[in-house]
């Protein structure tokens, strides 16, 4: 009678898998992080181009700046509020007024993030 051999891996076989899936994870993790980062980035800084321009539109409309962020939403000048998303919030905008009070309250936005950009700018900067 003949016995078959046992099929399977041998445990140095399964380590050195183990080995070149964690070098190759190893190598991709951090590039799929900055990745991430850098259209987080790209996403803010499109929202504030985006929501300054309607500012400006607003202002030129009606001679004034908004009130706060809502009027613009409120006017059907943007379709919900603008998203920041490092601190994925739509309230932690830093808002800046126009000089003169009776010109209305948001001249301006800034992130309300703390830290730095992948290039050395601070958010709260933009």
């Amino acid at each position: 009678m003949r016995t078959r051999p046992i099929s399977g891996f041998t445990l140095i076989e399964l380590l050195a898998v183990m080995a070149i899936i964690s070098t190759l994870l190893s190598l991709a993790v951090p590039v799929y992080f900055k990745s991430v980062t850098k259209s987080k980035e790209s996403v803010l800084k499109q929202n504030l181009a985006l929501t300054r321009h309607v500012i400006d539109k607003y202002y030129g409309d009606h001679g004034k700046y908004p009130d706060n962020l809502d009027t613009l939403v409120g006017g059907k000048y943007l379709r919900a509020a603008p998203y920041d998303p490092i601190t994925d919030s739509t309230a932690t905008w830093i808002v800046v007024p126009p000089e003169g009070e009776a010109k209305g309250g948001v001249f301006d936005i800034k992130s309300g993030a703390a830290g730095f950009a992948t290039d050395g700018s601070p958010y709260n900067g933009w």
